[in-house]
């Protein structure tokens, strides 16, 4: 597979994350529901990708929305109530334009440098990965970052391939300047792309809906993140042992736990909630993160390694220690 890399090694000054929030929608659609209008079954979802409910959003709420409402969550935890970059992680944009990051900003109170960032599912690894860059090259000093799809939007209710993967979502982080030793910190990122694959996950020029070619996307997805993701580890300096939680794109059960056992880490670390909301895209590891932390199965001082996986093709992955912040979830109808 051809494609560049961009990686990101911080110094004394590092982004640390000091805050999290999230938003799902209200209405939650199970397995069973959908098999009332597709040929497929409960026991056929689960199996193929781990999936048993996801959430829809209400018609009206857009993208916007949910970001805004996961990131006055993200700002509630960090304790803080503005910031001087908001970075929306889509590929479900309010328009096709203006971005939606400037208006989620003004919604949030907040007079700040934003812009729409499009990575697919890799959304916020992408995300994180450049606002990191630029709070340690002084651009910024604190930074929202947030992953929102509204995927309900863009997938053809009668593709079996789409429809039962699919779920909407929001999840954010602030990130702030600070150093490189203390819990929170970013460490390591390395991002990458191969234009080649284009056509395995697309909104074709002549149709509305999302298309995937689900069997080479797995094949690509599997190597390319524990490629990836051992890439950003061995930059770490960590060895498998030492890594607390694996937190990776909520795509495919069956991908994640491919990924872990390439990486030689054993399944009691891998963080995983996609039963539960799906794969929704750029909102994935926010919300697997929150998840994991109300749970108890990440604390303070915990060594993560995040990874991603999406269409462009695009990856990217990161090693992160966790700050132990507390979470803020919302739920909108």
């Amino acid at each position: 597979m051809t494609g560049q890399r961009t990686p990101h090694q911080a110094a004394d000054t590092a982004a640390v994350v000091t805050g999290l929030g999230t938003c799902l929608p209200e209405t939650v659609v199970t397995n069973d529901d959908l098999a009332q209008h597709l040929d497929t079954d409960h026991a056929w979802i689960q199996s193929r990708t781990g999936i048993e409910r996801r959430r829809r959003a209400a018609a009206g709420t857009g993208t916007g929305d949910l970001a805004v409402a996961a990131g006055a969550a993200a700002l509630k935890s960090a304790g803080r109530d503005t910031c001087d970059l908001v970075l929306l992680a889509t590929t479900t944009p309010d328009r096709r334009c203006p971005a939606t990051a400037p208006s989620v900003a003004s919604r949030l109170g907040v007079e700040a440098a934003a812009f729409d960032l499009s990575a697919v599912c890799s959304g916020f690894v992408y995300g994180l990965t450049v606002a990191a860059a630029m709070i340690t090259a002084g651009t910024c000093q604190r930074a929202l970052v947030i992953g929102a799809d509204v995927y309900s939007t863009i997938v053809d209710p009668t593709d079996r391939a789409t429809a039962v993967v699919f779920g909407d979502g929001a999840g954010a982080v602030v990130l702030e300047r600070g150093r490189a030793d203390q819990p929170g910190a970013v460490l390591h990122a390395e991002l990458g792309s191969d234009g080649t694959g284009s056509d395995l996950i697309t909104i074709p020029p002549d149709g509305p809906h999302l298309t995937m070619r689900g069997r080479e996307v797995y094949t690509h997805a599997v190597t390319t993140m524990a490629r990836s993701a051992r890439s950003v580890a061995e930059r770490a300096g960590w060895h498998p042992a030492d890594v607390d939680a694996f937190v990776g794109h909520q795509a495919n059960l069956r991908i994640l736990t491919s990924v872990a056992k390439r990486l030689g880490l054993p399944q009691e670390r891998v963080v995983a909630n996609i039963a539960d909301v799906g794969n929704t895209a750029a909102a994935s590891i926010p919300l697997a993160l929150a998840d994991a932390a109300v749970a108890g199965r990440i604390t303070a001082g915990d060594r993560l390694l995040l990874t991603a996986f999406g269409g462009g093709l695009t990856w990217g992955s990161a090693a992160v220690v966790w700050p132990g912040v507390e979470p803020v979830c919302d739920v909108r109808t």
